[in-house]
């Protein structure tokens, strides 16, 4: 067993850029046939040429992971490129609105939902049958190091991580006799674009300060993760919950 995925369809969501982007580069360069989703299709036809300008395989597709119709497009649009669909990687995301519980706007709270919550449920919900069809397959959710624990401010995003974590095994439980394996993956605070311009040098400093190894991860660091857990060297692992976080939760 090694962590080739020769001919093998996978998608990732918010494969644009940050921990998608890296994700889409690695399997891309252990021969899967990337389907780069995103709601940026430029920026995901970007990554697919770079994947297949390194002699790999990619399409992009465009998806609003908080719309189930076009999660099902997106899905569909892999089977009818390729023959069938053995990976989905859960990546898409978005961090909210920082407020109290009882100060949270409520507009923002079903944004983050829909989005980081059931926009997983989405992929899940279309890609899981495809994927028994064709004898089975690896899912990755990308939860956070928030699916364990609190960030005051952060009420959506915090729910809607801790429920990936819970949809995740749900699943696992229902699939494992089907040959579909569902993880997920908790990165603490990761150098992404969406890091980088939303949080400023100062309180970027105080969170490099929060994981015990004095940093922040790189999108690459949790993309090894990702991979691993797709791959056959991972065949008897389903229905975890695997932290990527410097040591953040150790504290």
């Amino acid at each position: 067993m090694d962590l080739r995925f020769e001919g093998k369809t996978i998608i990732v969501t918010g494969g644009a850029s940050g921990i998608g982007a890296a994700t889409c580069d690695e399997l891309g360069a252990s021969g899967a046939v990337m389907i780069v989703a995103d709601r940026d299709l430029a920026g995901a036809q970007a990554e697919a040429d770079r994947i297949t300008g390194a002699g790999g395989k990619a399409h992009a597709v465009a998806v609003d992971v908080g719309d189930a119709a076009s999660v099902e497009a997106m899905v569909r649009f892999a089977v009818d490129r390729t023959g069938g669909l053995y990976g989905l990687v859960n990546n898409a995301g978005i961090g909210g609105r920082i407020a109290p519980t009882g100060e949270y706007d409520l507009d923002a709270w079903k944004q983050v939902i829909d989005i980081n919550l059931s926009g997983v449920f989405y992929g899940m919900r279309f890609a899981v049958p495809e994927m028994v069809k064709a004898g089975g397959g690896s899912i990755v959710n990308v939860a956070s190091i928030l699916g364990s624990v609190g960030f005051a401010g952060s009420v959506g995003y915090v729910s809607a991580k801790h429920g990936v974590v819970g949809m995740t095994k749900n699943a696992a439980l229902e699939y494992a006799q089907k040959g579909v394996r569902v993880n997920s993956v908790g990165p603490g605070f990761i150098h992404t674009p969406m890091v980088d311009t939303s949080l400023d040098k100062a309180t970027q400093d105080i969170l490099n300060g929060k994981h015990a190894m004095g940093r922040m991860g790189t999108a690459e660091e949790v993309a090894a993760l990702i991979v691993f857990l797709l791959s056959d060297r991972a065949s008897f692992i389903t229905g975890s919950y695997h932290l990527v976080d410097g040591g953040y939760t150790a504290q």
